[in-house]
């Protein structure tokens, strides 16, 4: 099936019935946060999300991130999807970095996209935790080093293709180095860093004051978490890249190896519930309200036609969603009327 129908017809899926018990297979997982909101919510999605699978101790565990990349970070041509460069398409182990080459696309290596001189480098469980662990070419990951992300207007150097940006900040808040990664993964990356700071909001107050280089991202305290300009940019990026069906993939895949999920890929738009305009508004694991059309509109505003990406040009994927929301109608008329009988 075409990758974007099939994201389609699980949002179909969503807004027709909701979620039996909780989205993409998850049970009762999230049954402990119902009810949450805000602050409290945050807090208990950590107790929820905390708990996982280590994998061992921590040379064994970052030892195999090498193999879990082929089951989380595949593409559909079986190669390395990496959201930093898009020069080449890497070879699963033939491109795996040796500590050589000094060239874009020659390797791929292990990227902390929270990095981890932030939290006191090798340290268990953050630096082996693979929702925050990516594939990205390793000149590209080096250039970034340990600046956080941001936007550019005026990059001091760009990735091949203009892909990936590194400058003086724009955004408003802060004008240090900032990363800016494609447009396509803002959304990703922004849904890392929500995850990354509510699973770790215990330890967010010691790398604060322990790591300097956190402190542009972080604001020192459980909540929010994310300093006032990174948050209110990675919002931003949230709503303008939802939620693709690449994400959903990795999220399973990432539960099946380490048993701990991603929220706010399973539920779109929850980071609104803990720090937007829903943060007065309890959170309900398995009746989870969150506006598909909202959703449509936004990508179909962006006119985005990326594989990775669930909206197609020209309002296509729109017709779709209401030709399935008028099917889902008719067939539940024809039930009522049976019912009636």
């Amino acid at each position: 099936m075409n990758r974007k129908l099939f994201f389609t017809a699980w949002l179909l899926a969503m807004a027709a019935t909701g979620w039996a018990q909780g989205p993409n297979d998850s049970g009762t997982y999230y049954q402990a946060a119902d009810g949450k909101k805000g602050a409290a919510l945050k807090t208990a999605l950590c107790g929820v999300i905390y708990n996982r699978n280590e994998g061992g101790d921590l040379n064994t565990a970052y030892k195999a991130l090498w193999t879990h990349f082929r089951t989380t970070d595949a593409k559909p041509n079986g190669k390395v999807w990496d959201m930093y460069s898009n020069k080449v398409e890497f070879e699963f182990g033939t491109n795996q970095d040796s500590g050589s080459g000094n060239q874009e696309g020659q390797y791929y290596n292990r990227e902390h996209s929270m990095p981890n001189s932030w939290f006191g480098g090798k340290v268990m469980p953050m630096y082996t935790d693979l929702h925050h662990m990516y594939p990205t070419d390793k000149v590209v990951n080096n250039k970034r080093g340990n600046n956080p992300f941001g936007e550019t207007a005026n990059p001091s150097w760009k990735s091949a293709n203009d892909f990936s940006k590194l400058g003086p900040c724009t955004f408003e808040g802060y004008t240090g180095t900032v990363f800016e990664p494609n447009d396509e993964y803002k959304g990703d990356f922004a849904r890392t860093y929500f995850y990354m700071v509510t699973c770790y909001e215990e330890q967010i107050p010691t790398w604060y004051t322990s790591f300097s280089e956190s402190q542009p991202t972080l604001d020192g305290n459980k909540y929010p978490g994310l300093s006032e300009w990174q948050l209110k940019m990675l919002m931003k990026w949230a709503k303008n890249d939802p939620v693709s069906e690449k994400e959903i993939n990795r999220n399973n895949a990432v539960y099946g190896i380490q048993n701990n999920r991603n929220p706010f890929i399973d539920y779109p738009g929850l980071e609104e519930y803990i720090w937007g305009d829903k943060k007065d508004v309890a959170f309900s694991y398995d009746n989870y309200a969150t506006s598909i059309q909202d959703i449509l509109t936004t990508g179909l505003q962006k006119g985005k036609q990326s594989d990775t990406t669930i909206f197609g040009p020209n309002g296509q994927l729109r017709r779709t969603y209401q030709r399935g929301l008028n099917i889902i109608k008719q067939k539940n008329h024809r039930a009522r009327k049976v019912i009636r009988r």
